[in-house]
């Protein structure tokens, strides 16, 4: 069996995600990878067949999408030369994470394609988002589509949702809690966050920056670049998380029974549907940061926050049906 899995290359949960499926995945047969997108700090061990310029948001200094840079790497001539010169028929099962030219160009050659995203969930009405209709729903439609849907979030909203892909190297690790609160917020500039948690003196902060490649310390904050190993280790040994409104950094932290803060992008419809469901779990949740953001701040540490959820290990289980369910039969 011939295997293409695709994987969107903008954040690093799409990728970390990865991490844990391409392993299941070769157990069934041959196995090509492709990643598309600019912004991902963490990356696989396997090799790539394709490496895509794909379509990319790049993310700001402070709290947004930086739309000006997001423009200009935009190459939407080399999006369309990827999407019809992408050979699929070759396979005999195309899995998607939320990547748009593999969909693309399986829609193009009218072949059937699985999306095994959390963007998928949002398919589902019954997934919490706000209430204010968002043109960005078109994006969870059009950006990646897909014959076949097989999603993940916080709860079970719809038969074809699962709860979050929990990484091996996580389930394994020794859980302790250190004092320190791990920050992650790449719309934000690590400059910008120090002004902040340098106020709040009661713990230690330990931010993990896109916008940094050396480590530095000021004050009662340590700064690091992104590096998978050691933000897992950060994270392990943590009070809690300080985030924005992704998925698995949440989702993790939450199966490690710490506490979590989220502040999802601005402009950032997916982000802003995250929070909802956070928020219904009893996460706390702030919109920005501004004038009431220490105190805050200093509520949550002080706060015993205890969320309990159970997220089972499932994924080989997802994988199995995925390859008996969809899979061409030879």
């Amino acid at each position: 069996m011939k295997i293409l899995f695709a994987i969107q290359g903008t954040g690093n949960g799409h990728i970390s995600r990865a991490r844990e499926i391409v392993p299941l995945l070769q157990q069934y047969g041959e196995l090509d990878l492709l990643i598309s997108g600019t912004q991902a700090d963490v990356s696989l061990s396997q090799p790539l067949k394709y490496k895509l310029h794909g379509f990319s948001f790049i993310f700001g200094k402070k709290g947004g999408v930086d739309y000006w840079k997001t423009f200009k790497v935009m190459n939407l001539r080399q999006l369309l030369r990827d999407i019809r010169s992408l050979p699929l028929k070759q396979y005999d099962l195309i899995l998607n994470d939320f990547e748009p030219v593999s969909a693309w160009a399986c829609k193009l050659q009218k072949l059937e394609s699985v999306s095994l995203s959390h963007q998928c969930a949002f398919i589902s009405p019954n997934t919490p988002r706000p209430k204010k209709w968002n043109y960005a729903e078109w994006l969870f439609k059009y950006y990646a589509p897909a014959t076949h849907h097989v999603g993940f979030h916080f709860e079970r909203y719809a038969d074809f949702i699962h709860t979050p892909v929990i990484r091996s190297e996580i389930r394994n690790m020794e859980i302790r809690n250190l004092g320190h609160y791990t920050v992650y917020l790449p719309a934000y500039h690590d400059q910008f966050l120090l002004s902040y948690l340098k106020q709040v003196k009661e713990v230690q902060w330990q931010i993990f920056s896109k916008h940094t490649q050396k480590e530095y310390t000021d004050g009662n904050v340590l700064v690091k670049p992104v590096q998978n190993a050691a933000f897992n280790q950060s994270l392990a040994t943590a009070a809690g998380l300080l985030t924005g409104g992704g998925f698995e950094g949440p989702a993790e932290t939450l199966f490690m029974h710490k506490k979590v803060m989220m502040i999802p992008m601005k402009g950032q419809y997916e982000q802003q549907c995250n929070a909802v469901s956070a928020a219904r779990l009893g996460i706390q949740v702030l919109q920005k940061i501004d004038e009431n953001f220490i105190a805050e701040v200093k509520q949550w540490v002080t706060s015993a926050q205890k969320i309990k959820v159970n997220f089972p290990d499932e994924t080989a289980q997802i994988i199995a049906n995925i390859i008996s369910d969809y899979a061409k039969k030879s």
